[in-house]
């Protein structure tokens, strides 16, 4: 299964209508606590220009957000993000980015509604935050995959490591990512496809 284009996007995107061989939709959420680069993904691999609903970070903030590693970040989403990508000229991806903040995160359970899967991405930094959001995933019973985004001053650590500190079962793909590239981001959105297409054959009659 090939994307389109794996040509990097620059300047504006003008794809805004589906193309007319377009026959099936698949929603993605894309979660992860503040600052993790949700926001940045879906922007770095939509074909069509990325609504988002960023606020400038206030004052009101200080002690409510925890922002350790985006100290200079000074905007926040407050409600979503939303992107699409055309995977074949049959399938579409409508990519749904959540809030990271905590105090916004009421507004997951809508977000989740009608999901297919979802990508966590992880800050190494911060892994701790990491365990609410899958906690809520399981709960949902959600698929997703572990897209840990390689911030320059991030810790690196093995795949085995990562999934005994995140109590994951083997079958859960983590994969690196650098988020501001297109064809990473890409490449995180197949190898969750891929993950969803081998449940649904695990779970299909023999």
């Amino acid at each position: 299964m090939d994307f389109k284009s794996s040509d990097p996007v620059s300047g504006p995107r003008t794809e805004d209508h589906l193309p007319h061989t377009a026959e099936a939709g698949v929603k993605i959420v894309i979660v992860g606590g503040f600052g993790v680069g949700k926001t940045t993904m879906v922007g770095s691999v939509s074909e069509i220009r990325p609504l988002t609903t960023e606020e400038t970070m206030t004052q009101a903030g200080i002690g409510v957000d925890d922002n350790y590693g985006s100290d200079s970040k000074t905007a926040t989403t407050v409600a979503m993000d939303f992107g699409r990508i055309s995977i074949t000229d049959q399938l579409v991806l409508y990519l749904f980015g959540t809030p990271g903040q905590e105090r916004f995160w009421f507004l997951w359970n809508g977000l989740f509604e009608g999901a297919l899967g979802a990508v966590v991405l992880l800050d190494t930094r911060r892994l701790e935050v990491s365990f609410d959001v899958i906690g809520r995933l399981e709960e949902r019973g959600v698929p997703f995959v572990i897209a840990v985004n390689t911030f320059p001053d991030a810790p690196r650590y093995p795949t085995e490591e990562l999934r005994s500190a995140l109590d994951l079962p083997k079958e859960i793909p983590i994969v690196e990512c650098d988020v501001r590239r297109r064809a990473s981001s890409r490449d995180v959105l197949m190898t969750l496809l891929r993950f969803l297409h081998a449940l649904a054959r695990a779970k299909a009659p023999a």
